[in-house]
């Protein structure tokens, strides 16, 4: 449980400072390619005195898992900011969150995990709490749900690969896992910079680095969680925990104003966290 709690901590971090860097920072791209470089040296630091290639048969699922890793993680945010233009920040939010529900249908249907009547109580409360949380009272145009499907997809993907790499790796190489994963999403964010001939400027790489550093302890506490925690307890968990947590820091922090449905939805979540892990 220990893990999972850090992992909500270091997740509430990432969305905290984006929060921050997002009216500062202009080229999105760029403080991304500076949270991967970030990670990356993050990742080769806790190698230090590991081969960088695993031997033997851990080689093939450790490397093609974190190759696969990092695809996924570049492009679920190029969805997500496409999302953005076409549907809005909200819809597309929501659909971004609602991808837990990927790692819930793999590890039910591939991994044998399945939860009692009282988890599944919480988990249908969280799921409606993420889509409450963030309904707008705005009207909204005509959208493309082809795209958020995708968005929910590829960023539920995403999330289901550290669970795939629980299972089918060896939690040994799980830094190895993590040091692949981040050298192909920089790799490819690099790519992307220079496609669109956009620069790394100074605020780009500061908020970038300080997201990076809870974005890759995020990722390795969620590795370590899931060793201990089912996949169908530690995801939602993760999720609506970390929603709870960025919505205080917003109310006392920020000055933000939740509507009263909101603050429905941040009490299911509460409701939701004591079901999920009774």
């Amino acid at each position: 449980m220990l893990f999972l709690i850090l992992a909500i901590m270091s997740s509430s971090l990432v969305s905290i400072v984006m929060r921050i860097g997002s009216a500062k920072v202009k080229n999105n791209i760029g403080m991304l390619a500076a949270n991967y470089m970030t990670c990356f040296l993050l990742a080769l630091f806790y190698n230090l005195g590991q081969p960088l290639l695993p031997s033997g048969s851990d080689l093939a699922p450790t490397l093609s898992l974190g190759m696969i890793n990092g695809v996924l993680y570049l492009a679920s945010f190029v969805i997500f900011q496409f999302n953005v233009q076409k549907n809005g920040v909200v819809l597309s939010s929501v659909f971004m969150k609602l991808g837990l529900i990927v790692p819930l249908v793999i590890s039910i249907a591939f991994f044998d995990e399945g939860l009692g009547l009282i988890q599944a109580i919480g988990l249908v409360l969280a799921i409606a709490a993420i889509i409450m949380i963030n309904v707008s009272p705005e009207k909204s145009g005509k959208k493309n749900g082809f795209f958020l499907i995708l968005l929910l997809l590829l960023s539920g993907m995403a999330e289901a690969m550290s669970k795939v790499f629980d299972e089918k790796g060896n939690s040994a190489f799980s830094t190895q896992f993590l040091l692949y994963t981040f050298v192909m999403a920089l790799v490819l964010c690099l790519a992307l910079l220079l496609v669109k001939k956009q620069r790394i400027g100074a605020k780009e790489l500061l908020f970038g680095t300080l997201i990076g550093v809870p974005n890759f302890f995020s990722a390795k506490f969620i590795l370590s969680a899931l060793a201990d925690i089912p996949a169908v307890i530690a995801y939602p968990t993760s999720s609506v925990a970390t929603i709870l947590v960025v919505s205080i820091v917003g109310v006392f922090a920020f000055r933000e104003r939740l509507r009263k449905l909101q603050w429905v939805a941040v009490c299911f979540i509460v409701t939701a966290l004591a079901l999920l892990n009774m």
